[in-house]
């Protein structure tokens, strides 16, 4: 459903297999190109080590700040949609993927279910994140 007025959203890009940067330039792409979707902002693009313990190469992370009019939903839905044809399989948590999207924040949102948390809980827990909202929010009307 595409709400009459657009949100804005941050939503989380990573990736640490394949041609992580190309992973990252594709999802920024289909953001964008998402119905009642437009792309304000992206952060700069930073190397990190990977979390959950597991031995896995390095990650490429980056936000992006959207205003949509897409609910949460139908974003989450779409950002699976677009981590698939990137050739993620979720099989296993924290497992290494070519592409990882996350919804980080959706406007003042707050949304406590079973396979959507809004804001992320993981916000508060990596460093990367915070440094990356902080640099989109300069973005903030």
């Amino acid at each position: 459903m595409v709400a009459a007025t657009a949100e804005r959203v941050y939503v989380a890009l990573g990736s640490n297999l394949g041609d992580r940067a190309v992973h990252l330039a594709e999802a920024r792409a289909a953001l964008a190109s998402l119905p009642g979707t437009r792309l304000v902002a992206a952060s700069a693009v930073e190397e990190t080590a990977p979390l959950g313990g597991r031995p896995q190469p390095a990650y490429l992370n980056q936000m992006v700040l959207l205003e949509t009019r897409l609910g949460p939903r139908e974003l989450l839905e779409a950002c699976h949609t677009i981590e698939h044809a990137a050739g993620r399989v979720r099989a296993e948590r924290w497992a290494s993927r070519p592409l990882d999207l996350d919804i980080v924040r959706y406007g003042d949102r707050r949304i406590d279910e079973p396979d959507l948390i809004i804001p992320h809980p993981g916000l508060v827990h990596r460093d990367f994140w915070q440094r990356e909202l902080a640099e989109l929010q300069s973005h903030e009307r």
